[in-house]
């Protein structure tokens, strides 16, 4: 697994692979948009979706803590579908949960789909957050940024590769603010292209594609052709 290492508002941090930042003088790992039990919420609205998202998730989230050993976890704010979606996580679900956030410092930014703290679990709600030099916040908003880490809009971009055009989750960045790509098992994407995340870039930047094993990095503008060309 290769990370990317990023140098932002004079701190190293890494961009990793499967969708999380880590922050090395902080021992600081940050996540976005795991939308927790999404699979229950669908079936209660009809759709019969396979029910292991959370699972697929919570494998994710595992792996990612393995690998950093942070001290400190950042979730940037839907973490679970809904106001109600921590009381339907199943009883496995919730301890081996439970045990993440009891081994690490937790801290949950809401967000507009968990605007409230989750119910009995282990960790910190808060609205953002602000550690030296960066902010933490679920949803940017488009204007000067004091170094904003940010998720909420599931950024994606399309690459043209052998002939082929691929569509994969990815980090958008530049001098002032870094977007993190969802990692939730059951969550869609937003073109970066999309106006919502165009007016946050206004001067382009850099989007990191995440690739089964590493990133591929290529300039980010909202006004270039729909494929793009990808370079490691």
């Amino acid at each position: 697994m290769t990370h990317a290492p990023l140098h932002f508002a004079g701190e190293r941090l890494a961009l990793d692979p499967d969708g999380a930042l880590f922050w090395h003088s902080q021992r600081l790992l940050v996540v976005a948009d795991l939308h927790l039990e999404k699979g229950t919420a669908a079936a209660q609205r009809g759709q019969l979706l396979p029910p292991w998202d959370t699972r697929a998730t919570l494998d994710r989230l595992a792996g990612l803590l393995r690998r950093w050993r942070p001290e400190m976890v950042v979730a940037l704010g839907d973490s679970f579908h809904d106001a109600r979606a921590s009381e339907r996580l199943i009883a496995a679900d919730r301890a081996r949960l439970s045990q993440m956030a009891a081994a690490h410092r937790f801290v949950w930014v809401l967000g507009n789909h968990d605007p409230a703290p989750p119910e009995g679990l282990p960790g910190e709600a808060v609205a953002d957050l602000t550690l030296g030099p960066l902010r933490f916040v679920h949803q940017s908003r488009p204007g000067p940024s004091p170094h904003e880490i940010c998720g909420h809009h599931h950024p994606k971009a399309q690459v043209q590769t052998r002939g082929a055009v691929v569509s994969r989750p990815c980090f958008v960045t530049d001098a002032r603010r870094i977007m993190l790509p969802a990692i939730g098992a059951y969550t869609g994407g937003l073109d970066v292209r999309d106006p919502a995340i165009a007016a946050l870039f206004p001067r382009g930047g850099r989007v990191f594609l995440l690739g089964k094993d590493r990133l591929f990095s290529f300039p980010y503008a909202a006004s270039r052709a729909r494929a793009l060309t990808a370079s490691p």
